[in-house]
């Protein structure tokens, strides 16, 4: 977990805690799009208790819990 890193809404702990089956993520590769913090994160219950493999967070913008950076919007724009 990040330093200072707070939980995000308990409704969202919540739902995790009692639909998230621990098989579908142990060992497994996450991927959570739009994972920019702007007020919690529910990627610390996730790592900490369901043990994925690998976890991936990927944004629009870069920031605490991204770790790829994404804009597809524009490349039909780009020519190289």
């Amino acid at each position: 977990m990040h330093k200072g890193a707070a939980m995000c809404h308990v409704s969202v702990i919540e739902f995790f805690h009692n639909y998230a089956e621990p098989d579908e993520f142990f060992n497994k590769a996450v991927l959570e799009v739009g994972s920019r913090y702007v007020n919690g994160s529910v990627r610390p219950f996730i790592e900490r208790f369901l043990k994925p493999r690998l976890y991936v967070g990927i944004d629009l913008e870069p920031g605490l819990f991204v770790d790829v950076v994404v804009f597809t919007e524009t490349l039909e724009h780009v020519r190289n």
